[in-house]
Parts: C-alpha cells; structure tokens; sequence
C-alpha cells in the first residue's frame, strides 16, 4: 500500500528554469527496465528542439522537483490530433511510493482532454512489470505488441503499445 499523496505536492507544467533539476532526476532514474537508450550524460541538455517545457508536468513536493512526465502528439499528422502520447515518466527514489506516478498520469490525462485529445496512449517494455501494473491500474489497456522490437543487452524485449479512452 502506498503512502498517501503529501499535502504539499504540486503538479504544474514545467519551466525553462527546471531544465537542470529535470536533467539530474533524468540521469538518477535511468534504469535499463525501461531505456532503449544508454545512460543520459552529465552534459546533455534536458530541453531541446523536440523535448519543450510545455510537453513537460512536473511534480514538485514541498519546492523540491519530485517526477515528471512527458505528454505529446504521436505523430504531426492532422488525422491523429485527438491522441497524446506519453513517452516518459520518471519518480525520484525519494519521492516513490506516494502515488506521485499515478497523480502525474491523471494529470496527464487531463491535460490530454484539456488539448482536446478522446485518447491517450504509450510504449513499454515488456519485461517493465512495475510500469506495466501502474498503467494498467491507471485504466491503460494492451492494445498491441511488437515482439522482440528492441535487443537490450543481448536479449529481444517486446514493445508493449497501451491505450485509454477519455470519454466519460
């Protein structure tokens, strides 16, 4: 059972000015549960051309920047505008346990209706169990997935593709 959510906790867009704190939380959660990439380095901005404040929630816990989570169009396309997708979502060590993933999630949702989207969805690793039962309990589904799609570390790990509706 986990803690519940502190008082203090707030969840807002992120701000140019988290770009070093989002950098250092980015770099301690990596995990090889869930990366297809190698680790972040100590110099690689947070924020780029494709990565912009605006995609960002954060979760800040008494003033300190506890998790995020990334919110986008899959694709530019026009006839896809009524989806987000997440493709990102990191908790401090710290800060686990609290229900701060499942927070940011529903936060992101409702951000997702806010923009107008009827659907949100996102890709986890197959072999990611604590991710998966997070975005299931969230009201996630499996509505596909790609066997075998990355090769991490010497293994093929399936890419799992989940969905939920907004309509109420």
């Amino acid at each position: 059972m986990s803690e519940p959510l502190p008082q203090q906790t707030v969840i807002r867009h992120a701000e140019p000015s988290d770009e070093r704190r989002l950098a250092a939380l980015n770099r301690r959660t990596w995990s090889a549960l869930h990366a297809v990439q190698p680790p972040p380095a100590e110099d690689v901005p947070f924020f780029d051309s494709g990565h912009q404040p605006p995609h960002y929630l954060v979760a800040v816990v008494a003033g300190r920047l506890a998790g995020y989570i990334r919110l986008v169009p899959p694709t530019p396309l026009a006839s896809n505008a009524h989806v987000r997708q997440i493709q990102g979502l990191a908790v401090d060590s710290w800060a686990r346990g609290r229900g701060l993933a499942r927070a940011l999630i529903e936060a992101a949702c409702e951000e997702a209706r806010r923009q107008g989207a009827i659907r949100v969805t996102l890709r986890v690793l197959g072999h990611n169990a604590p991710a998966r039962r997070l975005y299931e309990a969230a009201g996630f589904v499996v509505e596909g997935v790609l066997p075998g799609e990355f090769l991490l570390a010497g293994a093929y790990v399936d890419d799992v593709l989940m969905g939920r509706g907004l309509r109420e």
